[in-house]
């Protein structure tokens, strides 16, 4: 059975991932609407994943008989005006995210849960790979500046990301 503490955190988590999952589907609409396709694209693939998170979440919780509670979530807040901004607010998030994963891993270790703790520590995996993407594409977009050829051509390269299921497909191993 899952810590009571450890439940309600994993479950405050999993309303995190569906708001991750709105605010990505916020910005990628805002990519849009400045016409990068594929940088829409690929904040939309970011969505389907943060809803899988949610989901794989949810669905331990309840494998563990702890008990899943779901919260309002708020408006997704972020500057939409350049994609700069946008993943400006992506990094940021991001870094609030893992905050709240390596909480649920240190609160794992504390009750000696391993179960929960091997189970999260992928997500913490996770999300060292997620700011890096974040940082990479801020790092690019500073190289690029106003060159819009430049753009275009990350645009181009950030249409072609696929979603995958990464975590399911790790559970198959």
């Amino acid at each position: 059975m899952l810590d009571k503490e450890l439940s309600k955190m994993l479950s405050s988590q999993v309303n995190a991932e569906f708001y991750s999952a709105f605010s990505y589907l916020a910005m990628s609409a805002s990519a849009d609407k400045m016409g990068l396709k594929g940088a829409a694209h690929w904040l939309f693939v970011q969505y389907q994943e943060e809803l899988t998170h949610a989901t794989h979440m949810y669905e331990y919780i309840l494998s563990r008989d702890g008990d899943v509670f779901f919260d309002k979530i708020d408006k997704p807040v972020f500057d939409g005006k350049t994609l700069a901004a946008v993943f400006d607010a992506v990094l940021c998030h991001e870094r609030a995210v893992t905050a709240g994963i390596n909480a649920i891993a240190t609160q794992a270790m504390k009750c000696f849960d391993h179960a929960t703790y091997q189970f999260v520590s992928w997500f913490v995996s996770e999300q060292v790979q997620e700011e890096s993407k974040a940082r990479d594409i801020i790092d690019k977009l500073k190289l690029i500046k106003n060159d819009t050829g430049m753009l275009l051509s990350l645009d181009a390269q950030l249409a072609t990301r696929v979603f995958v299921d990464e975590l399911a497909a790790a559970k198959k191993q």
